[in-house]
């Protein structure tokens, strides 16, 4: 079984150069390990999605741009999170909100081609079948 994830769940982008947390409003009003629990609509950038640092993919126009001015040399760019669909799969057998609940195995996808996870999901006491 997947482990539920909640906020301060801890993230990764596979072209971010650091790691970010998932912040989860509490409007929801559904809390794992006393925290607000998440679900697969908690993908709105710079709400519940912070920065990863530094952006190494080529296809952000701001990497590009960096690049081309480095007369080609790749060359990363602050990150801006980009995600405009939800995660998936989430675990459909778990409603929070009506919507399906975020559990360890779900990703996101941001538009520039990074693939989101998590890593850490925040409590390690609550699993969803």
């Amino acid at each position: 079984m997947a482990q539920q994830v909640c906020m301060g769940a801890m993230l990764k982008c596979s072209f971010g150069l650091a790691p970010s947390s998932l912040v989860v409003l509490p409007t929801n009003m559904v809390q794992t390990s006393f925290v607000p629990a998440a679900n697969i609509m908690d993908h709105i950038p710079m709400t519940n999605i912070m920065p990863f640092g530094m952006c190494t993919c080529t296809a952000n126009p701001a990497v590009a741009a960096a690049t081309a001015a480095a007369l080609g040399t790749p060359t990363p760019a602050p990150c801006i999170p980009a995600t405009a669909a939800p995660w998936i799969p989430g675990q459909v057998t778990v409603l929070i909100a009506n919507q399906p609940a975020l559990n360890t195995t779900s990703k996101l996808m941001c538009t520039y081609g990074g693939v989101i996870e998590v890593t850490y999901e925040g409590q390690a006491t609550h699993q969803i079948p």
